[in-house]
């Protein structure tokens, strides 16, 4: 089945019954995206947040000599969005691109609200994974500022063995 990856991922963290599990899995769209689609771009509102069961994702901007500037990367098994797009129903100043051939799951913000606020189990998931989230920004913001750009490629690949 096509949400049993996520599945596996809400059970490494959390034990909601199975009804409520089911509800939010119910609940996600699955949506294939092709090499170089963007499922955001600068301008636009983020409307969902994404689950990525295959393929990697790049998030960037354009600064303003008009050069991408990339500030994360999302590979299998991670969530991605423009947390301040989603969160806030801002005009996102963010882009976000496919890499390669990629399927995701995608949840809408009112949905996620809804599934939140009623299974106590699911907002721990989602607290852990946005725990983890925002570790990884913190790492990755000391890496931009004392390794080398082939430094950083290194330890992406370190911390993320499966992304080759």
């Amino acid at each position: 089945m096509i949400t049993n990856p996520l599945k596996n991922h809400i059970l490494r963290f959390a034990n909601p019954v199975k009804t409520e599990l089911q509800e939010f899995l119910n609940t996600i769209e699955p949506e294939n995206i092709n090499n170089k689609q963007y499922i955001l771009e600068q301008g636009q509102h983020c409307r969902y947040t994404y689950f990525i069961i295959k393929g990697c994702f790049r998030s960037f901007f354009i600064n303003k000599k008009g050069v991408d500037t990339i500030i994360n990367f999302g590979i299998e098994n991670w969530w991605l969005t423009d947390f301040d797009s989603f969160i806030n129903k801002s005009i996102s100043q963010l882009n976000i691109q496919a890499t390669e051939e990629s399927l995701v799951l995608k949840i809408s913000k009112e949905k996620l609200d809804t599934i939140l606020n009623r299974s106590l189990e699911m907002n721990k998931y989602f607290r852990i994974i946005l725990e983890k989230v925002r570790i990884a920004d913190q790492r990755r913001i000391q890496f931009m500022y004392n390794l080398s750009g082939e430094e950083l490629y290194n330890t992406f690949c370190e911390y993320n063995p499966d992304s080759d």
